[in-house]
């Protein structure tokens, strides 16, 4: 293995290594755009603008990242989204 080789392994293990976790919203046909909005200002602490984004992609694509972070901060927060009804998962 060349030198050039070694050095791209061990970024990419480094990158590997360092990626957040997500929460992502998948779509459903119970909850109201309000009602996804209004729970992610509250849990997510988005801005109404960025909530209404994020309920427009679930909208139209089926599912949108809501939140990024370590594993031990974004639990409660798809725990909170879970118990309000949305269709959440840390992946």
């Amino acid at each position: 293995m060349s030198t050039k080789e070694k050095v791209r392994e061990r970024v990419s293990v480094k990158e590997a290594i360092s990626l957040d976790n997500e929460i992502v919203v998948y779509n459903d046909d119970v909850n109201t755009f309000d009602h996804v909005i209004e729970t992610l200002i509250r849990v997510c602490d988005h801005t109404p603008e960025q909530a209404e984004q994020c309920s427009l992609i679930v909208h139209y694509n089926g599912k949108c990242t809501v939140k990024t972070g370590p594993y031990e901060k974004l639990k409660p927060q798809c725990t909170q989204l879970l118990e309000a009804g949305l269709n959440a998962e840390i992946i």
